[in-house]
């Protein structure tokens, strides 16, 4: 293959003027220095520094915290639920379930069209405008009088977070190399778990400090106070986020060689700009196996985790008969010790990040691989292992169950490079992913991952089992075919090379 392809692994790229050209050309230089792996700007040079400092301070933070506010918008029913809405709204039958599925549907409908909508209109006005749609949403649902409002609302906020996080990581692709994406990848999609990780406690002390203020019950006050962080960030969104750079328009913070710089650095990666839809476009989508390959392996990761269960198993210590009489756990610790789990992930998450964007060179598959293997063996040990036996040793397995849980961005990343030279199949793919696993998710826990089969959920533990098997032999063959059609590519770029100079 030619210079995009050579700049694939851990390089830095260099723009500088060619002594017999009046054109900028590309030099591609490889990382040499334990700064370069740690992060990937010391080596470039000052312009390209600059402005993926710049591209880091606005995409990066502005997706991160929008992700974070987005897993509180989720999670926010829940707390509701166990604060009072359960007796305003009068749900006391199937009501939070329901709602929580029609939150998937809205979700599950809105996130290929929008996806597909940022290769027609730039990210600048469509994922501020979502995020604006979905706090205003959140605020309307703290004067909700029955749970049939609740309904639409939930509707309306899944509908508008559907194009937050496949957005993102097309708007990822649009910007970054291979050498970036990995590592941003996982800060973006990690910002979700911490969000995850404090919605708990941020929503009970909301609670607490404001319950009957205003004449406003507390679960009330949280609805509106996540709305509420939410619109600021939007505006800001509003006012800096950038357009495309295959776009062709400069976004008002970068400068016109800036903007230049960010063309040509797409260029020599092979990210393409947009394209017409044709029928020979749509085509040759629908007869790629990128279609149907890719998309798959985000599902069968996205559900081949095990559902959390140490909290479940906590708590069935305090139930007659006690299995393990003399030994109980308090309310708080049934809380808090499962946090172990997520801390522990996240920074494992981060650190193949790191290794996939420098050290690996690029390669992604090496860690679906690896945490395929790992969510496998933790599976077993989850299933196999006695509930009431060995505590100690349960709790470890239960801490270290979520290591192997990190490729998910990685997977993204890979679908972005895999499909540079297509934007709208590689918007089309991103989305879809994300979006089938949702569908997935949304059906088979209610077979699997029954509330009554916790904390044994054998049925489960199988589930994950199978699935992670799957995962691997499809980055097998993903990795396999993505290889032969690369070295056939090279072949013929060899081939007519070596025409063109005996003509």
């Amino acid at each position: 293959m030619g210079k995009a392809d050579e700049g694939i692994g851990p390089y830095s790229i260099d723009l500088e003027a060619s002594p017999n050209s009046s054109q900028d050309q590309l030099i591609v230089k490889p990382i040499k220095t334990w700064k370069g792996y740690i992060w990937d700007t010391w080596e470039l040079p000052k312009d390209q520094r600059w402005l993926l400092f710049k591209l880091d301070a606005f995409v990066l933070t502005f997706a991160s915290i929008g992700y974070f506010l987005k897993n509180l918008d989720l999670y926010n029913v829940n707390n509701a639920f166990l604060s009072g809405m359960e007796e305003d709204l009068q749900m006391y039958g199937n009501q939070l379930v329901t709602s929580t599925s029609i939150y998937t549907v809205g979700y599950v409908i809105g996130q290929i069209p929008s996806n597909l909508l940022l290769t027609r209109v730039t990210p600048r006005w469509v994922i501020p405008a979502l995020e604006v749609g979905w706090g205003i949403a959140t605020i309307c649902t703290s004067a909700v009088k029955s749970y049939k409002a609740l309904y639409a609302l939930r509707f309306l906020v899944g509908l508008f977070e559907s194009g937050f996080y496949p957005g993102i990581h097309y708007l990822l692709g649009s910007w970054y190399t291979p050498q970036e994406i990995g590592k941003r990848a996982m800060i973006f999609w990690l910002a979700g778990s911490i969000g995850q990780l404090f919605s708990g406690f941020l929503q009970a002390a909301a609670y607490t400090n404001l319950s009957g203020v205003g004449g406003l019950a507390g679960w009330r006050w949280l609805f509106i106070i996540d709305g509420i962080i939410t619109l600021p960030l939007a505006i800001l969104g509003f006012l800096f986020f950038p357009n495309l750079p295959q776009g062709g328009k400069k976004t008002w913070w970068t400068t016109e060689e800036e903007h230049a710089i960010s063309v040509k650095r797409m260029q020599a990666i092979g990210r393409a700009g947009k394209q017409p839809w044709t029928k020979d476009k749509v085509r040759r989508i629908f007869l790629s196996w990128h279609t149907y390959l890719l998309p798959l392996l985000y599902v069968l990761w996205n559900n081949g985790s095990p559902q959390p269960a140490m909290g479940y198993w906590l708590k069935s210590f305090n139930k007659k008969p006690y299995p393990l009489p003399g030994t109980t756990f308090t309310v708080s610790q049934i809380n808090q010790l499962p946090l172990t789990t997520t801390g522990i992930f996240i920074i494992m998450a981060f650190v193949w990040g790191w290794l996939s964007d420098g050290p690996c060179r690029g390669a992604r598959w090496p860690f679906i691989y690896f945490g395929a293997l790992l969510t496998l063996i933790f599976s077993i040990l989850m299933r196999q292992m006695p509930l009431y036996h060995d505590i100690y040793h349960r709790k470890v397995v239960y801490w270290l169950s979520n290591i192997g849980n990190g490729a998910g961005p990685l997977i993204l990343s890979w679908i972005n490079e895999i499909c540079s030279g297509d934007t709208e199949k590689r918007a089309l793919l991103v989305a879809m992913g994300n979006d089938l696993a949702y569908v997935v998710q949304a059906v088979a826990p209610n077979f699997v991952w029954k509330t009554t089969d916790f904390p044994r959920a054998r049925k489960g533990y199988t589930w994950s089992i199978v699935l992670q098997v799957l995962l691997g032999g499809f980055t097998y063959t993903i990795s396999s075919t993505q290889n032969m059609l690369t070295e056939s590519l090279s072949s013929l770029d060899s081939y007519c090379s070596a025409s063109s100079l005996e003509g």
